[in-house]
């Protein structure tokens, strides 16, 4: 769904009181809460860019009752234009996540993503 930019989809996996936020050099960089937040700070930063790409690896989860905590690791490559020249800019990510099992299905309570790296470069093509 974000690789699509369907935010609005994506805001589904999330709790109607779901809180985001988001550390860059362990200082924390943005902090949102319910889904009409995370939505629109979603939709407005993903907007810079043409493609968006993630490839998620190991995702590790804890079940406890109708509660669970995972991590998951993920490469993500944001690919813009800047002055005529396509511009990637990847991150490595991790995800912490708080779950809760509601309605049926898993959704995400809290997340706390921390980007762990980021390389800026010119694509050649």
């Amino acid at each position: 769904m974000a690789d699509k930019k369907d935010v609005w989809k994506q805001t589904e996996l999330f709790t109607k009181d779901a809180t985001v936020e988001s550390y860059v050099n362990g200082q924390l960089t943005s902090s949102l809460n319910g889904t009409k937040q995370i939505g629109e700070a979603f939709e407005a930063f993903l907007a810079n860019f043409e493609t968006v790409y993630h490839i998620n690896g190991q995702h590790v989860v804890e079940i406890n009752g109708n509660k669970a905590e995972g991590t998951l690791y993920c490469r993500v490559d944001l690919i813009g234009s800047e002055n005529g020249k396509k511009i990637n800019n990847a991150s490595a990510v991790s995800y912490k996540d708080e779950y809760i099992f509601e309605n049926g299905q898993w959704l995400i309570a809290k997340r706390t993503s921390t980007f762990v790296w980021n390389d800026r470069q010119e694509l050649n093509q």
